[in-house]
């Protein structure tokens, strides 16, 4: 009985994060209509395939460096031990492929253990992290638009969704990650882990890459460039939405017993965890991703004054400003900070624009990295003194350890890839020319299109006669 229990467990998690998985590609596919909407129509087909084929670029090197950092990084290393040994993370590991059995006749780098756990989970778990990965890459598509090279921007995707995010996550975002050990940070749903760093690195990208040719008036004012698609645009924030369910119930562990944590929780009752193991439920963050959803949304239509593409992305911002706390906040609670925090972002988005003259194409620093930062700093006064672990000894949640996590996790995804940006500039392989942004990145594809429908009509026409 005990054995089938198990194996039903198992198969039954392999599925949940199946399906997390597939939910969350809806918001790649968001992204990409997101973002097509928001460019002009001569740029659409690169503005596509820039965050299209971040997807292939950020998956393979996370199956081949990636997974593994997550495992090995958990004690920084050096800051609370040494580096930690992952064989089932090891890309020539049998257990990163298809694997149906325990420890098979001449097979190494596998112990009975691990053959247990990932013979079966490994694909899964691999999958949904990779997901988070695509994610932290794309938020930085969009804000870039239009005059980055789509080469730099695929460099920089990887950089921050194989190297930078799953390393922050090794030790913010692991059940024994320092971070969390050692200064009790909490952050259940990745406001500082995807969002703060994925902020931080599209300001930096910005910063170098300067604003589109004509964003800024000579007296130094900001022009708008308003969204080609607004109902594109609107569809594609939908998806994303509807992609973030599978991101929230991907952050937790559906289903574990006492016994398997081996921490402070006792009993016989088998439940559901955050990703630090600490019981939450599916009920918890249905209530506080859609109060917060909905706190971000009438805060944007009330302060952008009916704008739909603000009142959507504050709604975004509502959940990513409550998501380090909503597997314990209560619905009240992510109500307003979903409301409040937004507004602040709103109003610095527009302030950074006018002082930096930073041209930010879809406010993504501001959404994501503003609110992510913001969020993982509420946290730490809103759950403070609660535990941040099951575990003995582990710091609680604080104001200060929360504070120092938020600015470790956006000066990480900043410092780099400003040093690698600078670098491609250095050698011009980070914006385009100034002809080819002002006649489209789409120029040249659009004449061969325009060609070969020219060519088609001139046959067809040559048969009727």
């Amino acid at each position: 009985m005990e054995g089938n229990l198990n194996a039903l467990t198992t198969i039954f998690t392999e599925f949940y994060y199946w399906v997390t998985i597939v939910m969350m590609f809806l918001i790649h596919v968001g992204f990409c209509m997101y973002e097509v909407g928001v460019s002009r129509r001569r740029n659409h087909l690169k503005t596509l395939m820039k965050n299209a084929m971040a997807i292939p670029l950020v998956t393979i090197t996370f199956y081949f460096f990636g997974w593994w950092i997550y495992f090995g990084f958990p004690n920084g290393p050096g800051i609370a031990g040494g580096l930690v040994t992952a064989p089932f993370a090891e890309p020539w590991n049998p257990l990163m492929g298809t694997h149906l059995s325990g420890v098979n006749p001449g097979e190494t780098g596998v112990t009975p253990t691990d053959a247990a756990l990932w013979h079966r989970l490994n694909g899964v778990f691999w999958g949904a992290f990779l997901l988070f990965s695509i994610t932290t890459a794309s938020i930085i598509s969009g804000s870039i638009i239009e005059r980055a090279r789509s080469g730099a921007f695929w460099i920089v995707a990887v950089l921050v969704g194989s190297v930078l995010w799953i390393l922050d996550a090794s030790w913010g975002w692991h059940p024994q990650g320092w971070m969390v050990k050692l200064w009790g940070y909490h952050d259940a749903y990745a406001s500082g882990v995807v969002h703060a760093i994925a902020g931080g690195a599209a300001l930096a990208f910005l910063i170098v890459l300067g604003p589109r040719i004509g964003k800024f008036r000579p007296d130094g004012t900001a022009r708008d460039i308003p969204p080609h698609n607004v109902w594109l645009v609107t569809i594609g924030l939908f998806l994303i939405f509807t992609g973030f369910w599978g991101f929230y119930a991907a952050c937790n562990i559906p289903l574990i017993s006492p016994a398997t944590i081996a921490g402070q929780i006792t009993g016989e009752t088998w439940t559901a965890t955050n990703i630090y193991l600490a019981p939450t439920t599916l009920s918890a963050i249905t209530f506080n991703f859609l109060m917060s959803l909905s706190g971000g949304m009438l805060a944007g239509y009330i302060v952008s004054k009916g704008d739909p593409f603000w009142t959507f992305s504050m709604g975004l911002c509502g959940v990513i400003s409550t998501s380090a706390g909503n597997d314990l906040y209560h619905p009240i609670q992510a109500l307003l900070i979903g409301a409040i925090i937004p507004t602040i972002c709103y109003k610095l988005h527009y302030f950074v624009e006018r002082r930096f003259k930073i041209d930010d194409a879809v406010g993504a620093v501001a959404v994501h990295g503003y609110g992510g930062f913001l969020g993982v700093v509420v946290a730490g006064f809103m759950l403070w003194g609660q535990p941040s672990s099951p575990y003995e000894g582990f710091a609680h949640i604080n104001p200060l350890g929360n504070f120092a996590g938020a600015v470790l996790m956006f000066v990480l995804g900043f410092v780099p890839t400003f040093v690698v940006c600078k670098i491609l500039n250095s050698m011009n392989l980070l914006r385009v020319p100034a002809k080819v942004e002002l006649e489209g990145v789409d120029f040249a594809l659009n004449h061969a299109f325009e060609a070969s429908v020219r060519e088609v009509g001139t046959a067809e026409k040559a048969m009727i006669k």
